[in-house]
């Protein structure tokens, strides 16, 4: 990477790649979820992440880009780490792990959408800010509902 444009679209890729692989993890996190909120909630962001995904494919074709992961080891850590709660938890503790381990990656998400969304304004990409700028608010959103959860649910 020798350009913020070269910075912009690999990490464009890495959060593609990271999308579809979150789809590919929410539903073992709602399976093993017991709670009816929690379980609720990772439903929900699975169906979110979808929307994500084809909102990302839209910003790859606002720069004349075709939509193409590149493996993201952040992600894969994330990822391994909740397939780990998932086996080593039960009870509260497991619940409380998932929340956990959910937010992991909605933090993750919140810092690359957000950095994302200001190189494409630095860049002149205005389509692909004003899109960016939804997943950013997706991700906020979804992360305090699992704030939400955890307070006045599992927490308690």
């Amino acid at each position: 990477m020798k350009t913020m444009q070269d910075a912009f679209h690999h990490t464009l890729k890495d959060i593609y790649y990271a999308e579809n692989a979150i789809a590919k993890a929410l539903p073992k996190m709602a399976s093993a979820a017991t709670g009816k909120e929690l379980k609720a909630a990772f439903t929900d962001h699975l169906e979110e992440t979808k929307e994500q995904i084809k909102i990302l494919k839209a910003v790859f074709k606002s720069i004349d880009a075709k939509p193409e992961g590149e493996k993201c080891d952040a992600i894969e850590g994330l990822i391994k780490e909740s397939e780990g709660i998932i086996e080593e938890a039960s009870g509260k503790a497991l619940q409380a792990c998932l929340i956990g381990a959910a937010q992991a990656v909605e933090h993750y998400e919140i810092a690359r959408y957000g950095t994302l969304r200001e190189w494409a304004k630095e860049l002149g990409h205005t389509e692909a800010h004003d899109l960016l700028s939804q997943i950013l608010d997706m991700e906020k959103a979804a992360n305090a509902k699992l704030t939400g959860i955890a307070v006045e649910t599992v927490n308690a």
